[in-house]
């Protein structure tokens, strides 16, 4: 790719993140081109629809994440480490108005946005296998867990932010107080073994217990 081709790229993926942020995924795409500074025309040619645009953006933010949550791994405070990792990623999500509207059936069969989401689940699978080791979190606690309540965390305090702004603090307390061993009982259904809705388990399952052996940290 050419680098005024780069450098459009560049510019249309900040412009269109920051529109979907302050204004939802309704935006236009003509409204995107002019913040970026170009025309309709050059965001087609990047961006075959606004799906693929929401979708490549969608990714970008899941892989900010993910590099927040490694750069926690050698924390000395496991327990506080995946945490601060939940607090880093709701923040995130009820900071853009976008997030949550991204993440439609489509968005989630874009290749780009799978493989930035197996990378989260593994990046909060070794955080929360790192507090289980460290008796910080309960023993069947994983990270699909963690990912599924940051999203519930976000998804329930979202109508309230711009009222109470912080609410999200409260809920993320709760739920963190709900992940720790002291009073921890055992749970009727066991965690997905992925976020695509078919690998859900079935109401009614048996529990089962997490695994033995720490998931080893992404490069």
């Amino acid at each position: 790719m050419r680098a005024d081709a780069v450098r459009n790229r560049r510019l249309l993926l900040d412009a269109a993140a920051a529109e979907f942020a302050e204004h939802g995924t309704e935006v236009s795409i003509a409204r995107i081109a002019a913040r970026a500074g170009i025309g309709k025309g050059t965001v087609f040619r990047h961006f075959a629809t606004k799906e693929q645009l929401m979708a490549a953006i969608f990714g970008d933010q899941l892989d900010r994440l993910s590099d927040a949550g490694e750069a926690l791994m050698g924390s000395a405070d496991p327990g506080g480490a995946l945490l601060e990792f939940m607090a880093g990623a709701i923040e995130l999500q009820c900071a853009d108005r976008s997030f949550c509207q991204a993440v439609t059936a489509n968005t989630r069969q874009d290749p780009q946005v799978r493989a930035a989401s197996d990378r989260l689940v593994a990046v909060a699978d070794a955080l929360t296998a790192h507090a289980r080791r460290a008796g910080a979190v309960r023993d069947d606690a994983t990270g699909h867990d963690v990912v599924l309540l940051i999203n519930g965390v976000s998804q329930a305090t979202a109508p309230l932010g711009d009222a109470v702004p912080g609410i999200w603090r409260r809920y993320l307390g709760l739920v963190f107080d709900g992940l720790r061993p002291e009073a921890a009982h055992p749970l009727p259904v066991p965690s997905p073994r992925s976020l695509a809705p078919e690998s859900a388990p079935m109401p009614g399952s048996a529990s089962v217990p997490a695994p033995d052996s720490d998931p080893v940290p992404p490069d």
